[in-house]
């Protein structure tokens, strides 16, 4: 699925672009993410886990993402710069079609600007265009609390926690947290 084009004004009042990356920014959009896994232990996936993915693997998945009915992805250009990104998958088969599930990163330098506000109306409203979808649902790591205040923002309930979901390199662990939102 391919997102229009959306110019915004963020907190700080520059302007930036809401749109899906095209295969030319693969290597933005993968240094994007790479830098987010850097800057918290609030991803699922750690730096390492990105080693030997290329701009090339980014380049197919984006084509990939272009080309689904199921999937939206929402970059946020700065400057040209990706900022940070957001996605949706609907979901298919019968027991499952009436459920979509987001996720959300952002660059650091970039918190609190009104980015993940800005790609969650517009996750949201996908959701609501998409016949069917009924649930939307996301997982975080408990202790998140500035993910935790925008996703409740935005009508998202905590409804279960797994223990110990992540072990991180010193041995401690993260729980994490399932929410969802009803439309």
């Amino acid at each position: 699925m391919i997102f229009k084009e959306k110019e915004i004004i963020l907190k700080n009042g520059i302007t930036a672009i809401l749109k899906t990356p095209e295969p030319e920014d693969a290597e933005k959009q993968l240094n994007c993410i790479k830098s987010a896994a850097v800057e918290t232990d609030n991803f699922s996936r750690t730096i390492e886990d990105w080693d030997g993915f290329t701009a090339e693997n980014e380049k197919e998945w984006i084509q990939g993402v272009r080309d689904s009915k199921y999937s939206l992805v929402i970059s946020c250009y700065i400057d040209g710069e990706i900022a940070g990104n957001c996605d949706i998958t609907f979901k298919g088969g019968s027991k499952n079609s009436h459920r979509a599930t987001v996720g959300i990163a952002i660059q650091k330098k970039y918190w609190n600007i009104g980015i993940g506000s800005a790609m969650f109306r517009e996750l949201i409203k996908a959701a609501n265009e998409h016949e069917g979808t009924e649930i939307i649902d996301l997982e975080m790591v408990e202790g998140n609390n500035r993910a935790k205040a925008l996703y409740e923002k935005f009508g998202f309930e905590a409804v279960s926690v797994k223990p110990k979901f992540f072990k991180l390199k010193d041995g401690s662990y993260q729980n994490l947290v399932y929410m969802q939102k009803y439309l």
